[in-house]
Parts: C-alpha cells; structure tokens; sequence
C-alpha cells in the first residue's frame, strides 16, 4: 500500500523499488546521479542516509547509478535495506542526511588507545544493533578491540552492553548448564551429543549455538542438516521446556543481537578476537538463561589456544568476566593437537555425531570420549551426579540408547530428522609414503574443508581417515576431501597439492 502521509512536509520523497541485490548485512540504497535528491542534499556514492516512511526509519549507505535501472523519482533499495525498512515497493519514503553517530567519537577514542567506559561501550553497541553503523565503522570497532587490546574491564563492560541490548531467558530453575568449546579444532562437535545426555538425565540445557565464524562449521550449521535450527522464541521455550533443552541458532532469537552482527563482520575479516570471544560466549549464555557454563579449551599447536600459559590467560578473563555477571564458569583444558572425530564440514561432523549417539562400533572414539568427558562434568556441576561419577553416569546413558533418543526427539519437536546430505564429488588422498603421522596441521584442514565449500555446502568438507601417531602404507588414504561442485573440489585440490605438509609422515 502506497504511503499516504503529507509529502510536502517531509525532505525529498521518492518512490521504493525492490532491486534485489544481496549487499551482505549493510543496508544499502541506490540514486540516479541526477536525483534532485542528491544534488540538493549533496550526497555523493558511500554517503550514510537516513531513509524513512511515516511507520519505519533505516540508516543505509547510499550508491551511485547512471543507467536507467531506476527511473526518475526512484529510490533502489537492496534486500537488507527493502526487510529492515518493513515497507512495500511503490511506498513513498523521504530521504534526508542522519544525525551525527555520537558512539563514532567513543569509537575513535578506542582506535587512539583509550579505555573505554561502561557507559561508553553500551552508546557504541546501542548503535551497532539500531544499524547505525556502517560496515567499515563495524570493522574499525572490531579492529580495535582485537588482540589484547581490551582490558578485563572493558571485556565484562562488552558482555553487559551486548547482554542489555537483547532479550533475555529465564527458565525458573536453580540450574541451567551449557557448554561451549572455544574452537580452532576441526570437527569438534561435542555439543549435540552433550546435550542429548544431559537433558536425558534431567537437566536443562537451552543449546544455542552460532553459525560459523573462521571454521568450516558451527554447530547450528551442523544441527542444520539434521533439523531446523531457526527457531522462533516461543518454539524455542516450548522445545525446552518439554524436552528439556535444544539445539538452535541464537541469531533466530533476539539474545544478544550486537553478537550476531559482529559475527558476521568477523567472518569478512578472518579474526577472531580473544576479548570479544569472551563477550560473545558469555553474553549469549547468559542471555539464553545459563547459571552454570563448562568451556572447552583445546591447546595445540595449531589449535585456537597455542600453549598453557595463554588457555591459563583465557580461563581468567572467562572466569572473571562470568563472575562480573552472576554466571558460574568452569574451565576444563583439552588435547588440541589434532581434528577430534573424522568429518570436517556440517553434514561430515553431523555424520559422526549420529554414529556416536547410536553408540555404532564404527563411531570415532575420540569425539565419543571427549562428549563423554564434557557430559561428566557438566552432570556434576548439574548436581545430577556426585563427584567423580558424572563419567560413568554419561556413558551409561549413551549405552543404553537414552542419549539417542533424546536426540532424535529434540530434532522432531523442533522441526522434525533428517538425514545429513552428501556431497556430490570426492577425492581421496593417499600417503605417498609408509611411515607414521607426526604431525595434522588444524588450520590448513580447516581452510581446505573451507575451500572445498563448507560451510555454505552443507554436503562439503574434509574426511580424516589417519590419526597422531598412526603408521601407513604407501597409498594408503589419508583424507577425502567432498565437494557440491566440480570448481569448489579444484580449488581443494590445488590447495591440498601445495601443502603437503597437512598430515607429516615419518618414515
């Protein structure tokens, strides 16, 4: 329906059409350069631009045109720009320059060294979710805080502002338990299997899980090829409330938005900031009703955390930062010198966790132990098992098929099972040698998994057939690298030529 508020009192009215142009996250609009728009108001191509109807107001930026794909007295909206604005094509809008971002100021006083302040970090993330920041403001901020820049009280000060600008859960329990691993370990996918033993013993896990970041796969991607994992709010408090836990993507809730947004802006630029993973990881479980959270720390040299004095580093600012807020947080410390299971990629991981779930004989022992590690812990910090049993208690759980069950029943109510998918093209690896694997390089993995397609292919990925340690035969396979597409397993291959030196093998 065409707008029908007075257009002579309001700045420059034009008329909506729906380009369709994916522009990512950042909202974006389109003008002829002969737009009496921006020639009065001087805009010019990556001007920020306030857009508005009488019910809904976006900050965009604003690109340039000199063909005829808008007519005069058009404005071109992309789609993230046409959903944020909740409008309708041939809707008149106004157009005008915003007001000044004051964060931006708190932002440059971060880029210049500054600690920044309670109130000063809540104004910069305020903005963020408002979608007043433009991709390179998101990119300066995250830059800035990156490394070990942010002192431990900026990093609580982040985890409160990231927390306060969503929702928030409560379950009405004097114990809700999560997990989280803290990454760079390819196929690590404890947590589905985690929470189908904990919730199965009685426990309340609301498991909500990010897409993901640098890796080849985040547990909701993985979830994704087993179930629906874009659960609206009142699905989500249903699932858990009568299966006791689930296993969604956070980003399909309002728990701590700024999170979601600044995930996205990391991908783009490849870091994954210490500081801001503490925020990130404790804000969403607290937000999703957590009081109790065992993180996982895996310690290789390829690994995320490299050595003990940095996992030592790390579990302060997580155990400090929780304690700021009311969350009590565990630390346990893994083995993080190679891939844990043998898929990499969200349908090759799922794969492995069905088999572990099914308790099969074929199931990697490693992810089964490491789940069976985590679950332990967790049932005791649950008070659902004394010291020192949880173990025992999780692993008769898997045994005994209650585990899978729960699973299976987890993935119904929220949407209904479905098998993984498998990739279309194959390639395998083989040694070109005898001898024993001495070394599995994590990140060259990762990023052929990623190259191959993962995760945007659900299907695609890496298989790892040898483990640490392990002797081979000549030809032997070593990995098999899946692919949705002839181009993508090039790309692979070409990568996987050129560094050999993924699996070292001794003679």
């Amino acid at each position: 329906m065409t707008a029908t508020f007075d257009t002579e009192s309001q700045p420059f009215p034009l008329v909506i059409k729906r380009l369709g142009i994916d522009t990512h996250q950042e909202p974006t609009v389109y003008l002829r350069r002969n737009s009496h728009v921006c020639r009065a108001e001087g805009f010019a191509t990556a001007s920020r631009v306030q857009v508005g109807t009488d019910n809904h107001t976006i900050i965009a930026t604003l690109h340039i045109v000199d063909s005829d794909i808008l007519a005069p007295g058009e404005i071109g909206l992309s789609e993230s720009a046409f959903v944020s604005l909740k409008s309708a094509e041939q809707c008149i809008v106004h157009v005008c320059h915003p007001k000044p971002i004051e964060s931006l100021s708190h932002l440059r006083h971060k880029v210049y060294g500054h600690e920044l302040t309670q109130d000063q970090m809540n104004s910069i993330i305020q903005d963020i979710v408002a979608g007043h920041y433009a991709d390179v403001h998101l990119a300066t901020f995250i830059t800035a805080c990156a490394g070990d820049n942010l002192s431990q009280q900026e990093i609580i000060s982040l985890t409160r502002a990231m927390l306060e600008a969503g929702d928030r859960l409560d379950w009405q329990q004097p114990r809700v338990v999560d997990k989280h691993c803290v990454g760079g370990l390819p196929g690590n996918r404890t947590a589905p299997i985690v929470v189908s033993i904990l919730t199965s013993c009685g426990a309340v896990m609301p498991k909500t899980s990010s897409r993901a970041i640098t890796s080849p796969a985040g547990t909701a991607d993985t979830m994704s090829t087993m179930t629906e994992v874009e659960l609206e709010l009142s699905v989500l408090q249903q699932v858990v409330n009568q299966e006791g836990g689930c296993l969604a993507w956070g980003g399909s809730v309002h728990l701590s938005p700024a999170d979601d947004i600044l995930i996205r802006a990391e991908r783009e630029l490849d870091l994954d900031s210490e500081g801001q993973m503490v925020a990130s990881v404790l804000s969403k479980k607290i937000a999703a009703g957590s009081s109790h959270v065992l993180i996982d720390i895996p310690i290789g040299p390829t690994a995320k955390v490299r050595s003990q004095e940095a996992a030592q580093t790390l579990t302060q600012l997580l155990v400090e930062t929780g304690k700021a807020l009311g969350l009590t947080v565990e630390v346990i410390c893994t083995d993080g010198s190679q891939p844990v299971g043998r898929g990499i990629g969200p349908a090759l991981e799922a794969l492995d966790i069905i088999k572990v779930l099914k308790d099969e004989t074929d199931a990697p022992s490693d992810l089964r132990d490491r789940s069976l590690l985590l679950a332990g812990r967790l049932l005791e910090m649950a008070e659902l098992a004394e010291a020192g049993q949880g173990y025992v208690m999780a692993e008769q759980t898997l045994k005994n098929g209650k585990a899978w069950d729960k699973f299976y029943q987890i993935c119904e109510v929220q949407g209904g099972f479905k098998q993984p998918p498998v990739a279309h093209y194959q390639y395998i690896w083989s040694s070109p040698e005898s001898g024993v694997v001495s070394g599995i390089d994590n990140r060259n993995l990762a990023k052929l998994a990623k190259l191959a397609g993962a995760p945007e292919d659900l299907a695609a990925g890496v298989t790892l057939e040898v483990k640490l340690g392990q002797s081979v035969e000549h030809g032997e396979p070593l990995l098999a690298i899946h692919a949705e597409s002839p181009g993508a397993l090039n790309y692979a291959i070409e990568f996987l030529t050129d560094r050999a030196e993924i699996i070292k093998i001794c003679p």
